[in-house]
C-alpha cells in the first residue's frame, strides 16, 4: 500500500512534467521551523517534549492544468526532527525512580511529492513523503535514584552519534495550506508523519525501550518562493 501510494505520486509527476510547457515550471526555495515530537505507541509519553528545528530546500513547481489550479510540486528539504527530554521523574528498572533532561536531534533529507491546488492564492497540498537519516545527536542525561534509597548518580548519553538501531528509511505523508501571492512568495502551514517506527523492531535498549513504536510527527511553518511571477 506504502509502496503504490509513492508509485501512483510519481506517475503523476511524470504526467505532468511531459504535458507542462518549459515557461511554466518554476524553481524555488523554501525556509522554516519544524515542531516535532514523536507519535505512536510511546511508553512514559509525558517525559517527552515538543522541539523546534530547522527546515530549508528547494522545490520544483509543474502545472497540470494551464491556469495554474493544479500543479505538481517536488520538494528536497534538510529538516531537524527529534523530542526534548521533560524533566519528569518516572519508573524506571527495578523501580528506580530516573528523571531525563536534554534534547534529541534527528537530521533528515526529506523528498515530498505534493498534488498543489492553488484556488485565487489559497492553497491546499498533500502528498507521500520519503526520508533519509543523514545524523543524529542524543544529548540526554539521565538522573537515577535507587528505589532502595542512596544517593542518585548521573550518567551521560553513550555513542551520541550511533544511528545503527534506528531504520535510516521512511516513508510518510504531508498535508496543509497556505496563501501564495503572484510574486511566488508563499506562507505555508502544513503536518507530516510517518507510517513506520524510526527505531528498529530488533532495538529493545534505545530510550530503555519507550520509543519501540514511536513515530515521527511534526507541524512544519516555512516561507517558500517560487522564481518568476505570475
Amino acid at each position: 500500500m506504502k509502496k503504490s501510494a509513492f508509485f501512483v505520486a510519481s506517475l503523476l509527476a511524470m504526467a505532468a512534467i511531459s504535458s507542462a510547457q518549459a515557461q511554466d515550471v518554476r524553481l524555488g526555495l523554501r525556509a522554516g521551523a519544524n515542531y516535532s515530537n514523536l507519535a505512536g505507541n510511546v511508553k512514559n509519553e509525558n517525559t517527552f517534549n515538543n522541539k523546534v528545528g530547522f527546515l530549508g530546500g528547494v522545490m520544483v513547481n509543474i502545472p497540470v492544468l494551464a491556469d495554474g489550479f493544479l500543479s505538481v510540486q517536488p520538494e528536497v528539504l534538510y529538516s531537524q526532527k527529534g523530542f526534548e527530554n521533560k524533566p519528569t521523574e518516572y519508573t524506571g528498572l527495578l523501580g528506580a525512580k530516573q528523571k531525563r533532561e536534554g534534547n534529541v536531534n534527528y537530521n533528515y533529507i526529506d523528498v515530498p511529492l505534493l498534488l498543489k491546488i492553488n484556488a485565487g492564492g489559497f492553497i491546499a497540498e498533500a502528498g507521500p513523503q520519503y526520508s533519509y537519516l543523514l545524523s543524529a545527536n542524543d544529548e540526554t542525561k539521565v538522573t537515577t535514584t535507587p528505589a532502595l534509597g542512596g544517593s542518585p548518580t548521573t550518567s551521560e548519553s553513550q555513542n551520541k552519534r550511533d544511528v545503527s538501531g534506528l531504520n535510516r528509511n521512511e516513508l510518510g505523508y504531508v498535508a496543509g495550506v497556505g496563501y501564495q501571492a503572484n510574486s511566488g512568495l508563499s506562507l505555508s502551514l502544513r503536518y507530516t508523519g510517518a507510517f513506520s517506527d524510526f527505531v528498529k523492531s530488533d532495538n529493545n535498549t534505545y530510550f530503555n525501550g519507550d520509543l519501540k513504536n514511536a513515530r515521527h510527527s511534526a507541524f512544519q511553518l516555512s516561507l517558500g518562493y517560487l522564481i518568476g511571477s505570475k
